[in-house]
């Protein structure tokens, strides 16, 4: 197993190891101690799984409170999968990154919490599934408009398909400080 770590604190890169012959693969997905060893320590309680169509595009999401750190990767399809640093006082606040996660490259991204997170489907379409360190609470709910001219995110498809939700949210600018994770 090969770990990245990027320009953003704490945000990784995984490449698993996968082993395969003329019959498929196989990989292990997570594994408590072996992840650990790599720097990633956090409890996981809740798996999610999502399917989505080309040009979708869902995001930028956080929580605050209760943060969500995330273990995201595509079983099927292509991604372009982002996460932003909104840690009020963070070095890098504002800034973002983006990695293509697919079905054939078997990519992860570790995303702790404190980062807004979103992906638009490349492929025909995705099936994408992330783990995740806390519950999911509508209540703490927050995101980032995902064509913030200030983030400068460029999105490899030109006219996404946005949720109605997700068109309303505000450019980071906008977020009261108390709305930002620490």
């Amino acid at each position: 197993m090969k770990v990245h770590e990027t320009e953003l604190k704490g945000l990784l890169v995984i490449e698993p190891d996968c082993f395969g012959d003329q019959r498929g693969f196989f990989m292990e997905t997570w594994q408590k101690e072996r992840y650990r060893e790599l720097g990633i320590g956090e409890e996981f309680v809740q798996d999610n799984l999502s399917y989505s169509e080309h040009g979708i595009l869902r995001g930028l999401h956080y929580q605050k409170p209760q943060g969500q750190g995330k273990l995201v990767y595509v079983i099927e399809g292509e991604v372009y999968d982002v996460a932003v640093d909104v840690r009020k006082g963070s070095p890098t606040f504002g800034r973002w990154v983006g990695y293509c996660l697919s079905g054939d490259n078997k990519r992860q991204l570790f995303i702790p919490a404190g980062f807004a997170h979103g992906f638009c489907v490349t492929g025909e379409k995705a099936l994408f599934a992330y783990k995740c360190t806390d519950y999911y609470n509508r209540e703490a709910e927050k995101g980032v408009i995902f064509n913030d001219p200030d983030l400068g995110i460029k999105w490899p498809v030109e006219a996404p398909v946005i949720s109605e939700k997700d068109r309303e949210l505000p450019r980071l600018k906008d977020i009261n400080s108390d709305d930002l994770p620490e």
